[in-house]
Order: structure tokens, then sequence, then C-alpha cells
């Protein structure tokens, strides 16, 4: 008999590096799935893994896999520190995305470190783990992986809207799920407010205060990903290749480079939004506190914004990690064609088991 209910903590790091999310959530099923988040934290990074993580795709093969290793062993000990600070006993798994070291599905290749058995040993729990390498291997972009997670748990929204290091979307459309990266948001953002001694721009009140560079702007709307059709994904390597030069070539104020690209992904969440006050919009990720850039997408779309409470703006990715888990561990389609691209619908992650 298939089991119904599971008690799960899920593991996101997001390439915005905020910190690595870690929740333990109840996942129950019955005519369809229900969720509670029973506890959920934030764990910012250090000095050092936030300057490695900053720099992966400048490491040599054998330097990465070094930082896998060393990874692996951070992410258990912060996921074992978790587990004792809630004082979690009944876990039927540990659902983990790992953090993305390399993402190139055009080329056959994604990377995402800390998903090394040693994770099942160190913590004595099975873990479900390694989730965008099956997908990539079918022929699909390995990502978003969230959607499937929007059509099971939070179907009464038209359209579901994360604003993390990259704006992704998911919709229901001619009864299949679809998704796509839309563009960077806090990547980029972050990085240029970093050096002003900010983690991030709180409510975008220094972007409000900037002007925005026609020129820029132009630059950036007219790069060829925004016209490719989905499935279609992003990764740090295009932003270092496309957005960083385009911006730094202008010299520009750090306010006004941080107004211009607010309008730039304003317009391109606009672009695929239909605009209509009866069409429902979920909100998630840091990006929903940023009240400047929400304005201006209130202003080119006009339609029904939902913000939810703060666990599942926070947490709303590790959560759904936790249940492509549970869909692994049932056996069940946990990944969509219709999304990636790959050649199947199929069960994606990798199970390591405990023996206790």
């Amino acid at each position: 008999m298939i089991k119904n209910n599971f008690k799960v903590i899920g593991v996101m790091s997001g390439t915005s590096l905020d910190g690595v999310d870690i929740i333990y959530a109840d996942f129950n099923y019955d005519s369809g799935w229900e969720f509670s988040i029973l506890n959920a934290e934030t764990i910012p990074y250090t000095a050092k893994w936030l300057n490695n993580l900053k720099h992966l795709i400048n490491y040599s093969k054998p330097e990465l896999q070094q930082i896998d290793a060393d990874y692996t062993l951070y992410l258990a000990g912060l996921i074992q520190e978790f587990i004792v600070k809630h004082d979690i006993n009944n876990i039927d798994a540990i659902c983990s995305h790992g953090h993305t070291a390399l993402h190139d599905p055009e080329h056959g290749l994604t990377y995402q470190i800390g998903n090394l058995p040693e994770l099942a040993h160190i913590l004595k729990q099975q873990v479900v783990c390694d989730f965008r390498v099956q997908d990539v291997k079918l022929g699909g972009q390995g990502a978003p992986l969230v959607p499937i997670g929007d059509a099971l748990l939070f179907s009464e929204y038209d359209f579901c809207l994360n604003l993390g290091g990259f704006a992704n979307v998911s919709t229901q459309l001619a009864g299949e799920r679809i998704a796509f990266d839309v563009c960077p948001v806090n990547i980029v953002l972050n990085h240029y407010i970093q050096p002003l001694g900010f983690d991030y721009d709180d409510g975008g009140k220094l972007a409000a205060t900037g002007l925005v560079n026609a020129d820029l702007l132009h630059q950036l709307n007219a790069l060829p990903f925004y016209k490719a059709p989905y499935p279609k994904s992003l990764g740090l390597e295009w932003v270092m290749d496309k957005i960083f030069p385009l911006i730094d070539e202008k010299h520009l104020d750090v306010h006004d480079i941080l107004r211009t690209f607010v309008e730039h992904i304003a317009i391109q969440l606009a672009k695929i939004l239909p605009h209509s006050q009866n069409t429902s919009l979920l909100i998630t990720g840091g990006g929903a506190y940023h009240s400047f850039l929400i304005d201006r997408l209130k202003a080119l779309a006009p339609c029904k914004i939902i913000i939810p409470d703060h666990a599942v703006v926070e947490y709303k990715e590790a959560l759904i990690f936790g249940l492509l888990g549970v869909l692994k561990l049932r056996g069940e389609i946990n990944c969509l064609k219709s999304v990636t691209g790959a050649s199947q619908n199929h069960s994606t992650g990798v199970v390591y088991s405990y023996l206790k």
C-alpha cells in the first residue's frame, strides 16, 4: 500500500545566495495534496562559503569536486543542527536540491554540489537529491522543477511567479503545465548593491531613487533569450556572459543600474502575463518583498497579485523540493516534459538509503 503521509525535511540553496533554506513539512494525500510547514529557517552563508559559491564556474574540475565534498559536509552539518534545534524525531526523508555549480543544458550539463551519498551516512537518514541531472540526460532543461508543485499545491492561482535569483513562472495552458525562466532578478540586483555594504535593496528603496538609462534598458530587452520559445532556463554563466558586460560598460551610478534593471524585470514579466484584473498571480521568493518592483509590475501588467504568508514566500521552493522527494519515493512523476522539454515525463532524483 502506498504511503499517503510524509514528514520530510526540504533543503534549497538558490542562485541569489541568501543562504540555505531548510524546512520541516508534513505532506498528506487524500483527494489531493495538502501541506503544512512545521518549522522553517534560512541559514546565511559564512563569508568563506559565499565567496566559494560566487566563483564556482571559475574552478577546475578537481577543485569543484573538492568543493562538492566540502559543501556536502557543510550542508549535512546545517541540516543536523536544524534537526536538533527543532527537536525533530519523525523524518521520512531529507529532500535536498543542493546548490547549482554549473547549468548548461544545451551542452548536456548541469551540476549541483552537495548531493553526495555522504549526506545520508552523516545524517543517518534516507535522502532524496540530485533532481536535475536525469532531466538533462532526457534532453530537458533540468529546470524549472518547481511547477509540478505549483500544479499540485497551488492550483487555485492562474500563474505562479517566483522572484529569486531568477524569475520563473508557471501556468496551466491547454491542459498541461508550462513553465520557464523569465529573466534574472536578485542575482543581478544583489550583485550591484553589495559593494555598497547591503545584502539586498530593502523594499527597492535605492532603486526607486535612480534614473532609467534608456540605452541600457533597450540593450537588455533586446537580448535574444527573451525572444526564444519555452522551455528555456537561465544560469549564472548566462548572466556573467550577457548581462554584467552590458551593464558594466555603461559606468553608471549604482542607483541608476538598479532602477534600470528593475524596469527591465518588470517589462519582461509584463510581457508574459495577461493584462487582466481577473488573472490571479501568486508571487513568492525574496523579490516579493521588493515593493518598488511589485509596484512597477502592477503598473505594467494589471492583474490580481497575491503575496502569501511569510512561510510560503520564503520557503516555497524548499517546500516543493520536499514534495518532489515524496513523489520520487512514491514512484510517481515529479518532472514534466511540458515544462523542461525532456523526451518524457519522469520521476527524477536519486535516493540514498540509510539502514538504521
